[in-house]
């Protein structure tokens, strides 16, 4: 590539950087914003929550316990919300008849995902989600 290629290119780099800094920073950069759908978990767990991170709001009962917990199962390319695995080996432990669906954006990608409690898998992979998902085994319902 010629000097005067690269010099262009740099230049539309530049003009691209620029605009994108003189945008307003709630244009620039998009919140962590999800959805929780929980049902059949009780009465005092069962409902809609909104859930905002970086900053944290909304409507969830634990807005920073929940961000903590998504915080804490983000890693660099990997899905946070993956299923288990197809053919993974799970205990037959029953956790209830408790499901949820979590939907909107995490770490700039969009979240789609569904949770129940019909074996040990998907028991781990919800208490690896609490305080976004309510705790079960604790009496008010949403915590760390």
């Amino acid at each position: 590539m010629s000097y005067f290629a690269v010099r262009g290119a740099l230049g539309a780099v530049a003009a691209v950087l620029g605009s994108v800094a003189a945008l307003p920073a709630s244009a620039a950069v998009t919140a962590d914003h999800l959805t929780v759908t929980v049902r059949h978990a009780g009465d005092e767990r069962d409902g809609t929550y909104e859930l905002s991170c970086h900053p944290g709001a909304g409507s969830h009962p634990d807005v920073g316990g929940a961000c903590r917990a998504l915080d804490r199962n983000t890693r660099w390319d990997r899905d946070t919300f993956a299923p288990v695995a197809p053919g993974t080996a799970c205990t037959m432990l029953y956790g209830g008849p408790a499901t949820a669906h979590v939907t909107g954006t995490w770490a700039g990608r969009p979240v789609d995902a569904t949770y129940d409690r019909s074996n040990g898998c998907e028991i781990g992979r919800w208490d690896r989600m609490v305080p976004l998902l309510p705790d079960l085994g604790s009496s008010t319902g949403f915590g760390s």
